[in-house]
């Protein structure tokens, strides 16, 4: 896969994880109805198949998958919790991106 799919796909399973996720996490602060964890359940679900859709071998995805899920968080911060990421949150996301890059595109004999 290229920088450009490989990159969009562990997006999309980094939504789909945090929503499995925070979904759970709203109805345990009582700020979501328990029929949230149906989708949570649902979403954790996609979130593992998108991971097995990387042609890499499991712990080489897993391990940059982790780089993106960081970068995405900090998305999901902003846009969803309304908390601007700091210079720091942005520079941490972007060095854990390199650590994805490098993990998933560096040449192998």
């Amino acid at each position: 896969m290229n920088f450009l799919t490989t990159t969009a796909l562990f997006i999309a399973t980094a939504v789909a994880e945090i929503i499995g996720c925070y979904l759970p996490y709203l109805w345990l602060q009582d700020r979501a109805p328990v029929w949230v964890l149906a989708p949570a359940a649902l979403s954790l679900a996609v979130f593992v198949w998108l991971l097995s859709l990387h042609p890499a071998d499991a712990g080489r995805v897993y391990a940059a998958y982790g780089g993106v899920y960081v970068a995405t968080a900090l998305v999901w911060l902003w846009l969803v919790d309304g908390v601007r990421p700091h210079f720091w949150d942005i520079t941490g996301a972007l060095v854990a991106m390199a650590g994805m890059a490098i993990i998933m595109f560096a040449p192998r004999g």
